[in-house]
């Protein structure tokens, strides 16, 4: 089973359909108005708040975006609260740091729209020497080799920018509530024979201290989570 790495624009008609953007927050209030001002038109932004204390839930309001509150710490439970809340067909998985834009997820939509492919993920491609600290580059190509032995599926990276339609998502039946959910979705994914298609994507510095991967421990910890969901028997998936 091989993913499909695509560096190039699709030409793929723009989707109609309202599509929704989860968008994990832990006091991202310094990176809230680039992010939800680069938003496309016509989709809802989610913003999951997971215990901010720099007035992040209220400025998301302020500008614009649907609130959710999960008192769970941890990515994944963010992550989930959001598809939880999400109405739309398609729903979309964004970092809430300004290292990614979530503007590029057009083409992400495209192809799931398009039925061109099941999950769509960004494969981040660092703009400047800080973007993408050495360690975390390092957990994440030896994460994405892991993944390759479990499952065969050749990715590069297990970058948080996704797009997949709701409806599939929730029957994944994920429940990882950490550093381990944006791989469990793949692998996931990967038991049901979905389609996974992976595309470049730019990644900037990120506004703020990362509360993942921004230090060696933080690192360590994520890998422990995610070789955790690899240690697992695979699931039978409902198509």
């Amino acid at each position: 089973m091989n993913a499909v790495t695509d560096s190039n624009p699709a030409t793929f008609p723009t989707p109609t359909d309202t599509v929704d953007v989860v968008l994990p927050c832990l006091n991202e209030a310094e990176a809230l108005p680039w992010v939800l001002e680069r938003i496309p038109p016509g989709w809802r932004a989610i913003v999951v708040d997971n215990g901010s204390t720099d007035g992040s839930a209220e400025l998301a309001r302020s500008l614009g975006a649907a609130v959710v509150t999960e008192e769970q710490r941890g990515f994944g439970a963010a992550c989930h609260a959001g598809l939880l809340a999400a109405e739309a067909d398609i729903v979309c998985f964004c970092d809430c740091d300004a290292s990614l834009d979530p503007g590029l997820l057009l083409s992400f939509v495209r192809h799931v729209a398009s039925d061109e492919a099941d999950l769509v993920l960004g494969r981040r491609r660092p703009q400047s020497l800080g973007a993408w600290p050495l360690h975390a580059r390092a957990g994440n190509l030896a994460l994405a080799r892991m993944l390759r032995r479990r499952t065969a599926l050749r990715l590069h990276d297990l970058g948080p920018l996704r797009a997949a339609r709701r409806k599939p998502l929730l029957a994944l039946d994920l429940t990882d509530r950490r550093s381990g959910y944006p791989l469990q979705m793949v692998v996931r994914a990967a038991d049901a024979g979905w389609r996974v298609r992976e595309r470049d994507v730019p990644y900037l510095p990120r506004t703020g201290k990362s509360k993942v991967t921004g230090t060696w421990r933080g690192t360590w910890q994520t890998v422990h989570d995610m070789r955790k969901v690899l240690a697992d028997a695979p699931v039978e998936v409902a198509r």
